[in-house]
């Protein structure tokens, strides 16, 4: 609770989050580039299946999982806003709906440039390709209703419950390759089995560390522009007031 009591002052948070939010983001950046190209597409061996084109399963399977990590974020910062009203915690959740619906994008259309030689198809309506979907429309959703709301605290609100339900859909997502019968393969980079190589799994595990620190420091981004967003309209409220 001391560190929650710490960033629930936007003075210190701003104070604490700057160097931080750069440098987490440039060296996502760094991080992605070293593993998704260099390691990616010239150190990693080329898969005696499907050729060149399982290279793009070095971003497709991380930004997946990044896609439910980000929501899981917000579904933990909508709960917190909801049970503690945390000043914080619905900015947070609102910043990172967009990363985390960017990431759920790049996720739907890796996996469809994958699929179009190894499936023979663009898309298929099987249970892990539509439940990312929904995800994705949850996500657009989730940042329509920030929009749309008369005032703030409504939409925080209706926001953060429309956030926890979705959280239903996370499972789905997971498990649904186990409970129908799908195109899509299972797990292959992260299992007890140890079915993919180090040699693959290496340039997989660089490439998710670097969308963690993407995805921390572009919320953090977000946080802020937001927090002087709202100081701003403050400020002019105040002119206002005081013009008045």
């Amino acid at each position: 609770m001391a560190v929650l009591s710490v960033f629930a002052n936007p003075h210190r948070f701003m104070a604490i989050s700057k160097p931080f939010a750069w440098g987490f983001t440039i060296l996502g950046i760094v991080i992605i580039a070293w593993g998704g190209y260099y390691m990616g597409l010239y150190t990693a061996p080329t898969d005696y299946r499907q050729g060149d084109a399982a290279r793009i399963m070095y971003m497709h399977v991380p930004a997946s999982i990044l896609s439910i990590l980000a929501y899981a974020f917000m579904a933990g910062a909508s709960f917190i806003s909801l049970v503690w009203r945390h000043a914080l915690a619905d900015v947070a959740a609102r910043s990172a709906a967009p990363i985390g619906a960017a990431f759920t994008a790049l996720c739907l259309i890796e996996g469809s440039i994958w699929g179009a030689p190894i499936w023979g198809t663009w898309w298929e309506w099987d249970g892990r390709t539509t439940s990312v979907l929904i995800l994705f429309f949850i996500y657009l959703g989730y940042m329509a209703i920030w929009q749309a709301m008369e005032t703030p605290q409504k939409a925080a609100r209706a926001a953060a419950i429309l956030c926890l339900v979705g959280v239903v859909n996370l499972p789905i997502i997971h498990y649904s390759v186990e409970w129908w019968n799908t195109l899509h393969q299972g797990s292959t980079f992260f299992t007890s089995k140890n079915v993919a190589p180090l040699s693959y799994k290496i340039p997989m595990y660089t490439v998710l560390l670097g969308f963690l620190s993407l995805f921390g420091g572009l919320t953090l981004i977000n946080m802020r522009a937001d927090i002087m967003k709202t100081r701003a309209e403050m400020l002019a409220q105040r002119k206002l007031q005081a013009a008045g």
